[in-house]
């Protein structure tokens, strides 16, 4: 496809925006078609603004996943986080503000708030199979459509493909015409290095559920190609010696089951082998400190 001498064509960027946990990493994962955000069921999980790319032969999609805005915790890391969404909401041509089908609350009308009145948005109401009883959802989404003028509301499940397809085509109007920004092979504007950090960071809720607290983080000390073999070697960032223990585990069995899942996840992303290497050390408090968050890579 030569997308820049067809007319017609239509290229454009989307935020996705929403309280923590609403599953917004997952339909960002479901709009590119391939695994590109973290999804844990933990809060605090997305910190940086991630952007996926979905092109078509009439279009070309920029998601921009960002950090839900956090309203429970003050402090560096979360002004960071809310820094980040904020200054996404100016700069894209639509808005996906997305919400839990069947529940809306005072966080999310914090997130709401914050969407500027001329930023064209669409109502998401995700997570459409866990409601029971359908006969709620409309009397549901008729008094939240109420809170502001959105431009179109789209009930869906994230995991299901014709949902998917619809919310495309439904976005697909508010992308200004015009040549797409970035090649039809590239699903992220992210470094291999980056989404390798993501990756693990995932592995690391996943496997501690919710007794790790959300200060802990991945650095990529080194990242080297050799033909398709990546060597990774990544250090997890905690806070106390507790949290290391609890990364680490009974003779090393935790940090080895998320380290194994990590390194299969980055094969199957990178297209190759993967050799990881993975430390676990002590920083405390580095997510309240604003020098040391820019140092590792927080806005």
């Amino acid at each position: 496809m030569n997308a820049s001498t067809t007319s017609g064509f239509r290229c454009g960027t989307v935020a996705i925006v929403g309280r923590p946990n609403v599953g917004k990493s997952t339909l960002m994962n479901a709009l590119v078609g391939q695994k590109i955000s973290i999804t844990s069921r933990k809060a605090q999980t997305t910190r940086h603004r991630i952007t996926g790319i979905h092109t078509f032969d009439d279009a070309q999609y920029v998601f921009v996943d960002t950090p839900g805005f956090q309203t429970q915790h003050s402090g560096a890391l979360n002004r960071s986080l809310n820094r980040a969404v904020t200054s996404t909401l100016t700069s894209v041509d639509a808005v996906l503000f997305v919400i839990e089908a069947g529940r809306f609350g005072p966080d999310d009308q914090k997130v709401l708030d914050l969407i500027p009145p001329s930023a064209p948005t669409l109502l998401v109401a995700n997570k459409l199979d866990r409601i029971a009883d359908k006969t709620t959802l409309f009397p549901f989404l008729k008094a939240t459509s109420e809170l502001r003028e959105f431009k179109e509301i789209v009930p869906l499940s994230a995991k299901q493909h014709g949902d998917i397809e619809r919310l495309l085509a439904t976005i697909k109007p508010y992308l200004p015409e015009g040549d797409p920004i970035y090649g039809e092979d590239d699903l992220t504007d992210r470094s291999e290095r980056f989404l390798a950090a993501e990756i693990l960071r995932e592995k690391v809720f996943r496997w501690t559920g919710d007794e790790l607290p959300y200060t802990s983080t991945v650095l990529i000390d080194k990242f080297e190609e050799e033909g398709r073999l990546r060597r990774v070697f990544a250090t997890i960032l905690v806070d106390r010696d507790s949290h290391k223990a609890m990364i680490i585990g009974q003779k090393g069995a935790k940090l080895k089951q998320i380290s194994t899942e990590a390194r299969l996840d980055m094969e199957k992303l990178f297209g190759g082998p993967v050799y990881l290497e993975t430390f676990v050390k002590v920083k405390s408090g580095w997510a309240d400190n604003e020098a040391g968050l820019r140092a590792y890579g927080y806005e």
